[in-house]
């Protein structure tokens, strides 16, 4: 018989490497991308009880379909934990424009704007609904781990917001009880980039399999149990 699933994953582009990683492994488990960063901005899911719905179709088909190879039951009865990138597209958040106003005379941003309470409730206010899915995926009693991204900024997006707002998003999720998963110690430089050898070759955003394996020995750290015992 095949190994039961170690965990459902869920998330934008960014959990495709987390899933290469774990098939290259061969560890069992249900789910991938299930939509783009910019699904998850703005509304996209209501509670029903035990169940989530997905207002985007594209991603309530991909639920659907893990939902039934996992036995088809409400989300809200799943024993396995829930690994789910959602809600860390920061690069949507820092898009220069948006944070002009907020610079001084040297068209820098101070360390106690970025720090404190104004910036962390518009980053709130802008990842409002990803935070809830968070919040009601936590109030259904499900494990869920939350993995932060590649440290890869677009040219759109200002670099001192993008890492910011992580850090921000990172505070709102352990308030609500969420576990992140932070390889930023291993996966970054010193300057704080994606190191090159944690990067997805001829591509400006998404890690590697590399960086998907650094992740899955953090869910292996955090207890998930996502190795066989003689990884």
């Amino acid at each position: 018989m095949p190994e039961a699933a170690r965990f459902l994953l869920i998330g934008d582009s960014h959990a495709g490497a987390i899933g290469r990683a774990a098939q290259a492994a061969g560890i069992p488990f249900v789910g991938g991308p299930i939509g783009a960063g910019r699904d998850f901005i703005g509304r996209f899911h209501e509670r029903c009880g035990e169940e989530i719905r997905w207002l985007h179709a594209g991603v309530a088909a991909y639920m659907d379909e893990f939902q039934r190879t996992l036995g088809g039951g409400p989300l809200g009865k799943l024993t396995i934990p829930v690994v789910s990138t959602i809600g860390f597209g920061a690069h949507f958040f820092a898009i220069h424009e948006s944070w002009r106003i907020y610079q001084d005379r040297q068209q820098q941003y101070s360390p106690a704007f970025l720090a404190g309470p104004l910036f962390s409730k518009l980053i709130g206010v802008m990842a409002q609904d990803a935070l809830a899915l968070y919040r009601d995926l936590h109030d259904m009693g499900l494990r869920v781990l939350a993995v932060m991204p590649p440290q890869r900024v677009l040219e759109t997006a200002d670099p001192t917001i993008f890492f910011a707002a992580q850090e921000a998003l990172k505070q709102h999720l352990q308030a609500i009880g969420i576990e992140v998963i932070d390889v930023r110690p291993e996966a970054a430089g010193p300057d704080g980039y994606q190191r090159p050898e944690y990067c997805e070759p001829n591509d400006t955003l998404h890690g590697n399999q590399a960086f998907g394996a650094l992740i899955l020995n953090a869910l292996h750290q955090a207890g998930v149990g996502v190795m066989h015992e003689s990884q």
